[in-house]
C-alpha cells in the first residue's frame, strides 16, 4: 500500500517549492486542485484524506471527479483542464517513486484534456469606457481610489494580479513617468503612464500621506492592506451596473479587470501601435498571444475587405436605405 499523503507533500515541498522553485501562483492553483479533490472523495466516497492510497485514485475515479468540476460546481472546460494539469503534474511525479502503481498512474495520465472553444475578445468601446470611468463618486474616498483602479487599468494593461501588487516604490511619478509591474511567470517589467494618469497618481499619493514607500499603491479603506482580486472584481461591477443606467450596451455584460486590458490592447492596436510591441506592453510570454486582438479588431478585417472591392464599387459594408428594410436587416 502506497499511502497519497507523503507524496503529496513532498511534491509540493520538496518537488515543487524546492526543485522546481514555483510562483506562488502555480502552488496555489495546484493547492486548491488537491483540496477539491480530497473534499471530493471525502464526500461521495466516504474516504478520510489522511488514509487516501493510490489504488482509490484509479482513471475512474479522477474522471468522475472532473464531471463533478463541469456539473456540479459548473467549471468551464478550461478550467477543469486546468485541474486536470495539476492532478497530471502530482501523478507525473508519483511515476518514478511508486512503481508498483505504473499501470494506474500511466492510465490516470491518459485522461486527455477537453478541446475548448476560443471566444472573441471582448472589450470596451470609447463611448463604454467614459460611462464606466464616469460612475463611481469622486465626492468619496473610495469613488476616488475606484476611478484611479480603472483608469491605471484601461491605461496600462496591467492584470488585476499585477494592479493589487504594486507598491509606491514601483512607480516613478516625475518624467519619465512609469510603473514597475511584477508579471506573470517572475517576469517583471517597466510600463509607462501617461502625463494624466501620473497626475492622478500624484495627487491620490498626496492625499494619502500615512503611506510608506512599501505600502500598496490601492488599499482596502481604513487599512494599508493591498485591495484583492477579488475585491477589485466586486467594485468594477458595481461601477459597471451604475454605467450601464448611461451606457445601455453594459447593460448585459459582465465587466472584468481582465476586459480592461484587453480594452487597453485594442486602443493600441486602433492607434496603430504593432502587434510586437502590444505583446511587450502587456508582458506576453509569445507574440502569438497577441494575435487574438487582431482577430478581434473589425476595422482590420474592414480594411483587408475594401482592398478587394471592384475599382467601379464604393468600399464599406452595405446599409440598407428605409426604415422598413434596415428592420428587415437587423430581423
Amino acid at each position: 500500500m502506497s499511502l497519497l499523503a507523503p507524496t503529496l507533500q513532498t511534491f509540493f515541498t520538496s518537488y515543487l517549492a524546492g526543485q522546481k522553485a514555483a510562483s506562488a501562483h502555480t502552488i496555489s492553483a495546484y493547492r486548491d486542485t488537491w483540496r477539491l479533490l480530497l473534499r471530493y472523495l471525502h464526500q461521495r466516497h466516504q474516504l478520510n484524506p489522511d488514509r487516501i492510497d493510490f489504488a482509490d485514485l484509479d482513471a475512474d475515479t479522477i474522471a468522475g471527479f472532473l464531471t463533478y468540476l463541469e456539473q456540479d460546481r459548473g467549471n468551464s472546460p478550461t478550467t477543469r483542464n486546468a485541474r486536470l494539469a495539476a492532478i497530471h503534474a502530482v501523478f507525473r511525479y508519483a511515476s518514478y517513486i511508486h512503481l508498483e502503481h505504473a499501470e494506474l498512474i500511466a492510465r490516470v495520465l491518459a485522461l486527455a484534456p477537453k478541446r475548448t472553444v476560443t471566444p472573441d475578445i471582448s472589450y470596451l468601446t470609447d463611448a463604454e469606457v467614459r460611462a464606466v470611468l464616469a460612475a463611481p463618486r469622486t465626492d468619496r474616498w473610495v469613488g476616488r481610489r475606484d476611478h484611479l483602479i480603472i483608469l491605471t487599468l484601461i491605461s496600462t494593461g496591467l492584470r488585476v494580479s499585477e494592479l493589487t501588487g504594486s507598491t509606491w516604490t514601483d512607480t516613478q511619478l516625475h518624467p519619465p513617468n512609469y510603473l514597475r509591474c511584477h508579471g506573470k511567470g517572475r517576469k517583471d517589467r517597466t510600463t509607462p503612464l501617461t502625463p494624466a494618469l501620473a497626475k492622478n497618481l500624484r495627487a491620490w499619493h498626496q492625499e494619502n500621506p500615512q503611506l510608506e514607500p512599501a505600502d500598496p499603491i490601492f488599499t482596502a479603506q481604513g487599512t494599508r492592506r493591498p485591495m484583492t482580486a477579488d475585491a477589485v472584481t466586486q467594485r468594477l461591477a458595481v461601477h459597471t451596473s451604475t454605467a450601464a443606467s448611461h451606457c445601455l450596451t453594459l447593460a448585459a455584460r459582465k465587466i472584468t479587470p481582465h476586459i480592461l486590458r484587453h480594452t487597453c490592447a485594442m486602443r493600441m492596436l486602433g492607434s496603430g501601435i504593432d502587434a510586437a510591441t502590444i505583446s511587450l506592453w502587456l508582458g506576453h510570454q509569445s507574440i502569438d498571444s497577441t494575435r487574438a486582438y487582431l482577430h478581434a479588431d473589425m476595422s482590420i478585417k474592414q480594411r483587408a475587405l475594401d482592398r478587394t472591392t471592384p475599382p467601379t464599387s464604393n468600399p464599406g459594408t452595405y446599409k440598407p436605405t428605409g426604415a422598413l428594410l434596415t428592420f428587415l436587416e437587423n430581423l
